[in-house]
């Protein structure tokens, strides 16, 4: 079994790679971070390769995807991402581009060129991972939100897409509320919540993609969270 993590330097992308590798898969590393990919796959038994790239140029990703297209990937996870605090008019428009390139344009691409192999073979795992946020607005994290509405909403549909011709190819979208990451730091600020491990977060979203689950939330009050914002009027929510 082999497997493809983006992201997986740090935070979620990181002990996910660390699980998969408990779970016996070979495993492709991805991420800007030379020394921190090496750390990540110190911690690795199985057969694991570094692949250094900055996703959030399109190119790159085609050519992850060529030097890989021609090996059997049972899973891929595309973990990379970040987040930018600060209202519209005062956040950094480059750095809003690169966020939506990797956060939206890198994760469409290699889903999109993997899925295909996969549905040659007919079968397979793509984990997508999304965020509570996907489901919201957020205003002072507003593209970040909108990001991860992307991410949610298209994996929703592609899993529909795949179950409505009986496929045996999986999408999966985890969606966690605050995790203990570098996220607020990259991010420039930071939540109230009080944030779950990257570890536990990690564990259930691989355990459920791998039951074919469409969407993962954990913790409890990001579930019940999710659930008022249903019934409350937009300016509640907002």
């Amino acid at each position: 079994m082999k497997a493809i993590v983006t992201g997986a330097s740090s935070g979620i992308g990181r002990e996910m790679a660390i699980y998969l590798g408990k779970l016996g898969y070979d495993l492709v590393l991805v991420s800007r971070d030379i020394n921190r990919l090496k750390e990540t796959a110190s911690k690795i038994d199985t057969n694991v390769e570094i692949y250094t790239a900055d996703l959030s140029n399109k190119e790159n990703c085609f050519k992850l995807y060529d030097k890989y297209k021609d090996e059997e990937i049972d899973l891929l996870v595309n973990g990379a991402g970040f987040g930018l605090f600060g209202n519209t008019w005062e956040t950094d428009i480059n750095k809003e581009m690169e966020m939506i390139n990797l956060n939206v344009l890198s994760l469409h691409i290699l889903t999109k060129l993997f899925l295909q192999d996969m549905m040659k073979r007919d079968k397979g795992h793509i984990l997508n991972i999304g965020s509570a946020a996907g489901f919201l607005a957020g205003p002072g994290l507003n593209t970040y939100y909108a990001t991860k509405n992307y991410v949610v909403k298209w994996t929703m549909a592609i899993y529909e897409e795949l179950r409505s011709i009986k496929s045996n190819v999986k999408v999966s979208c985890l969606c966690p509320g605050p995790v203990d990451t570098n996220f607020n730091k990259v991010a420039g600020g930071s939540f109230t919540t009080k944030p779950l491990t990257s570890e536990y977060v990690a564990k259930i979203g691989i355990d459920r993609c791998l039951a074919g689950k469409l969407v993962t939330v954990p913790g409890l009050s990001i579930k019940l969270g999710l659930l008022l914002n249903r019934l409350v009027p937009s300016w509640v929510s907002l």
